[in-house]
């Protein structure tokens, strides 16, 4: 156990966020690790700011102690322009979820990429990415879109309501990933993208409670599909439902939830975490338990924040 005396006051800025799991989960942490830590949700929808503002946030929690802050929807792309420095992964996703406060400056990480890439490779043991139909492209689909890429996705198709954005991250993608087809294509479009996939991701903030849906037609998809879901709040999403009925195999948001935050308490506190402790936090948060004997980091659970 840790013997520092130093406390952490962190925050978490986003829209609809004053449920989030996060904080629980990095004070539970913490305390295993003696730390002093406090972890408090900023959300936008409650103070009636816009996304627009995160700077000014940023600036007014530097000025009252705060550590860091965590960045969700819809600020992952907005707070970029606010940063005295960014991770080179972070700048290459050109996504933002986790500012650190380091002698007045703020450096900014991403750490939804390793943690979808920790979740994908745990809760779809064995499966590989091959051609992917990704809904969404900003702040949460850039960082999605880098770990498919990584994971060694042969195709990725990106389908976005802003066709510029998706465009121009799929033009930036293609350009470091070489080996693989990158490319967007439109809603229309989409059916027979899906079609020919062998996996389909929402990183759009569709299935949320403050956004119930779905980001496409669900009589799309089938038994062969691996399916995966950034949203968390629920983790029951419309979408995850539909793909268990199928029998396809499901990655919930509860697996890049946890590992985001592992990542993102690692680089806040230079302590590293237990991801299976976590793990475990999380689904008794979420009502659900680990079964007798299995590594809570393996069980099947956006934006993850």
């Amino acid at each position: 156990m840790s013997t520092r005396n130093e406390s952490y006051l962190v925050g978490l800025v986003g829209d609809g966020i004053t449920e989030s799991l996060t904080p629980p989960m990095h004070e539970r942490e913490a305390d295993h690790h003696g730390l002093r830590y406090l972890y408090r949700p900023v959300d936008l929808a409650v103070i009636g700011r816009p996304g627009a503002d995160v700077g000014q946030l940023l600036s007014a929690g530097r000025d009252l102690g705060f550590n860091a802050f965590n960045i969700t929807h819809p600020c992952k792309q907005l707070v970029l322009e606010h940063l005295d420095e960014i991770d080179p992964q972070a700048e290459a996703i050109q996504a933002v979820n986790t500012v650190l406060l380091q002698d007045g400056r703020f450096i900014g990480h991403n750490t939804d990429c390793s943690g979808f890439t920790r979740g994908f490779e745990k809760g779809l043991d064995g499966v590989a990415p091959g051609r992917v139909v990704q809904f969404g492209s900003g702040g949460a689909g850039s960082a999605v879109a880098e770990a498919l890429l990584g994971l060694g996705a042969v195709q990725l198709s990106l389908v976005d309501m802003d066709v510029a954005r998706a465009a121009e991250r799929a033009a930036e993608l293609a350009a470091r990933y070489p080996q693989a087809t990158v490319e967007s294509v439109t809603a229309a479009q989409a059916p027979g993208q899906i079609a020919a996939a062998d996996g389909v991701v929402n990183a759009t903030p569709m299935g949320m409670h403050h956004h119930p849906g779905a980001p496409f037609d669900l009589d799309l998809l089938r038994p062969t599909h691996w399916v995966a879901d950034v949203v968390y709040l629920p983790m029951d999403t419309p979408l995850v439902r539909a793909a268990r009925a199928l029998g396809c195999a499901v990655l919930d948001g509860g697996h890049m939830a946890v590992g985001q935050a592992v990542d993102a308490f690692a680089l806040i506190t230079g302590t590293t975490p237990d991801s299976a402790r976590m793990r475990a936090h999380f689904l008794q948060l979420t009502g659900q338990e680990a079964p007798a004997g299995t590594d809570s980091g393996h069980v099947l659970g956006g934006d993850a924040l």
